[in-house]
């Protein structure tokens, strides 16, 4: 026997680790599903560098410096490129680096399922999401209906739908057009209003002001509002997704836009991605969509925090 074997800490760091077990063989069948789910309808499995020389230069989003580039945030501007070299449907379930993110819902390296498909909208997309999620519970043999932290959610579709101008109506104490105005947009969606959504059925909260619309294209449809969604389900926000923007100058705009605001509060500036911006032109009309894969583990694994679902925390290295 090893000295180490009879240490404390030795000990409490091995239960932790062994107590571990039951989630993550649900999360390693959880996985297999996807690919299942995805491979079944051809979609392409692909695998996109984590290592790049230009992430999205999104303000609230702060990539991670290696070997003179970044730690990808989300493969979305590889795949977008795919996507544009013609490649209709592709998928990838991939590691994710966020600097700073760290929280009961929050690592700094994750994991994202991301999924693009040409010929459809973010409206399509809603549903597609709803059959993963569906084909993934009958897959793991786990009933539409559960408990979550002593709260029932119903994955039975038809999934809830709301405007993010309908949620601000219903749930913020200051009009949406007000926060926008004033700032507190992301303050009041993390603090009002995404507590009350996605219970007991799961939620796409659609329809966010055109100056959140990231690398979304505006709606042709309803003027002020971008074709985005976030997926929720008990207060979790679980999804990112967007009919994608294929105007390369339009694009151009919205990053030198962010990368002036990143300038001004004295974060790192990132350099534009050329080649994905010179791809855009090429880029079908097609929607993708980001999904937390340790996020939708905890929900279906019962965890209040998403620490038990993963192999190793940050602290436990």
């Amino acid at each position: 026997m090893s000295p180490a074997s009879n240490d404390p800490s030795s000990l409490l760091e091995r239960e932790t680790l062994a107590g571990k077990k039951q989630n993550l063989w649900l999360r390693a069948a959880l996985v297999q599903a996807i690919r299942h789910f995805f491979t079944e309808r051809k979609y392409l499995e692909v695998e996109t560098p984590y290592l790049i020389p230009a992430p999205a230069p999104e303000l609230h989003i702060d990539a991670i410096r290696a070997d003179g580039g970044f730690l990808h945030t989300s493969p979305e501007l590889c795949m977008k490129r795919l996507l544009a070299a013609g490649y209709p449907k592709i998928f990838q379930i991939c590691r994710c680096f966020r600097q700073g993110e760290r929280g009961r819902r929050h690592l700094p390296e994750f994991t994202l399922l991301e999924w693009y498909r040409e010929d459809t909208n973010y409206l399509a997309l809603m549903d597609e999401c709803e059959e993963v999620v569906v084909f993934i519970l009958e897959e793991l043999g786990l009933p539409p209906l559960m408990q979550f932290q002593g709260r029932t959610l119903d994955f039975q579709r038809p999934w809830n739908r709301l405007t993010v101008q309908q949620a601000f109506e219903r749930y913020a104490s200051d009009p949406l057009d007000q926060a926008l105005a004033c700032g507190r947009f992301d303050e009041i969606l993390a603090y009002e209003i995404e507590p009350s959504l996605g219970f007991p059925n799961p939620v796409f909260l659609y329809q966010y002001p055109s100056s959140l619309a990231a690398l979304s294209r505006l709606s042709k449809d309803t003027p002020g509002v971008a074709e985005r969604f976030e997926l929720y389900v008990a207060g979790v926000e679980l999804a990112n997704a967007f009919s994608e923007l294929t105007d390369s100058v339009e694009q151009r705009a919205r990053f030198e836009k962010e990368r002036a605001k990143r300038k001004e509060q004295g974060k790192t500036v990132y350099p534009l991605s050329e080649k994905f911006l010179r791809s855009l032109s090429y880029m079908p009309e097609s929607a993708g969509i980001a999904l937390g894969v340790d996020r939708l583990v905890m929900l279906l694994s019962n965890q209040k925090e998403i620490d038990p679902v993963v192999a190793f925390t940050p602290e436990e290295l």
